[in-house]
């Protein structure tokens, strides 16, 4: 069988159906194909010279830099990837992206070859599915409460926004608990604990204005963005600045924003420090272990909300018999009477109270007692609620010291 001419593989890589991309190993174009170039509606030299990156969106940037760079570092290939690319006149582009890695003689990256499919079809059909979760949020306003089936979908997919179990880290006990306000409705309260490379843990507790499919979308990004963005800088202040970023861009038409607690764990001879950064969230309660109990001072606006929002990191010591406890306004805005002004809700000075009752109490104990509060609640909990305790063991600073 005759080999292929020089010229049909030219050919043939210019104007496959799917992009071409050729990058040198740190991302810069060496090499990018006419089918390519006729749907981003860029020049060749436009592009020559240029970083990948710079052909995403801010979303997609981020994703990039914080998770696919390096899962093709440590992988050498990623597949099937949604991205959104910039075209040459502002627009949006989507499509799916596959990388590889090729090694030269002696085993260092050589090149990165990456081809682009076209997504817009795909991301028709996701719109119509967006179209069609919305039509079932409606028709789930107007259909009997009572449903067993619509509660279990509502009950399966809030569960999807939880992790299925709070990791402990090392020296630490931890414990959270979640309350629907409704079994009818997906609320947008989430919180997570995950390590670090370095020893450090991570960690957030957060509300996400409104309710339904669309709060349960802006959920799941606020999760993924606060886990990837501590992947590309570890610094609570730069995670919620990312953050707010993300769901600017993405849900500023919407009006779409959350509150949100983030900080990072590290672990010390005696204890453990917190370095923790607020956005419009109620202030993480601390219970010491001699008893007193009350709230660390945080600032910061509503994540989402303001293009420039900037944040800012507090600094917090927990010793053998404390306890950082989180917690959001579910707790703080029921309602403890019949009526319905601000006199006849929890509010924040009750929640300092309670916690003062019970300290010291490690992780398992707090969580136990609000617990228990959320039950007093009864019809009065109008919003979902969540709290999340992480505490050091009374005998932590004994054994240090030994």
């Amino acid at each position: 069988m005759p080999a292929l001419l020089d010229d049909s593989l030219d050919d043939l890589y210019e104007n496959a159906p799917c992009g071409n991309l050729t990058l040198s190993p740190d991302g810069t174009i060496t090499r990018v194909n006419a089918t390519l170039l006729g749907w981003l509606g860029y020049a060749r030299d436009e592009l020559a010279g240029r970083r990948f990156r710079d052909l995403l969106t801010v979303g997609a940037r981020i994703h990039y830099e914080t998770h696919l760079a390096p899962l093709l570092v440590m992988r050498g290939e990623i597949s099937g990837v949604a991205v959104n690319l910039r075209t040459a006149d502002g627009s949006t582009f989507p499509g799916l992206m596959s990388s590889i890695v090729e090694n030269g003689g002696d085993g260092r990256p050589r090149l990165v070859r990456t081809i682009v499919f076209d997504g817009r079809e795909r991301r028709a059909y996701e719109q119509e599915l967006l179209h069609a979760r919305q039509a079932a949020e409606t028709a789930r306003r107007t259909a009997e409460r009572e449903s067993v089936r619509l509660r279990h979908l509502v009950s399966e997919l809030q569960l999807s926004l939880l992790p299925s179990v709070l990791p402990t880290p090392p020296g630490l006990q931890t414990a959270a608990h979640y309350r629907m306000a409704s079994i009818d409705q997906v609320g947008g309260d989430f919180y997570d604990l995950f390590p670090l490379r370095d020893g450090r843990w991570g960690f957030f507790l957060g509300d996400v204005s409104g309710k339904g499919v669309g709060a349960a979308a802006v959920t799941a990004l606020a999760r993924y963005t606060l886990r990837a963005a501590t992947v590309y800088d570890p610094d609570p202040a730069a995670v919620l600045f990312n953050l707010n970023e993300v769901l600017y861009q993405e849900y500023r038409a919407d009006a779409r924003y959350c509150t949100v607690v983030f900080g990072i764990l590290t672990p010390q001879p005696d204890g453990f420090t917190a370095v923790i950064a607020s956005g419009g969230h109620p202030e993480p309660l601390v219970l010491r272990a001699d008893g007193t109990a009350h709230h660390h001072r945080t600032r910061g606006r509503l994540v989402g909300v303001f293009p420039d929002s900037a944040y800012t990191n507090t600094v917090l010591t927990l010793r053998g018999g404390d306890t950082l406890l989180l917690y959001t306004d579910g707790i703080t805005e029921a309602r403890t009477g019949d009526a319905q002004s601000a006199d006849h809700r929890f509010g924040i000075d009750a929640v300092a109270r309670l916690a003062g009752t019970i300290a010291p109490a490690d992780a398992t104990t707090v969580i136990g007692a609000f617990t228990d509060l959320l039950d007093a609640f009864g019809d009065g909990l109008d919003d979902d609620a969540a709290v999340m305790a992480i505490s050091v063991p009374g005998d932590r600073r004994a054994h240090a010291e030994g």
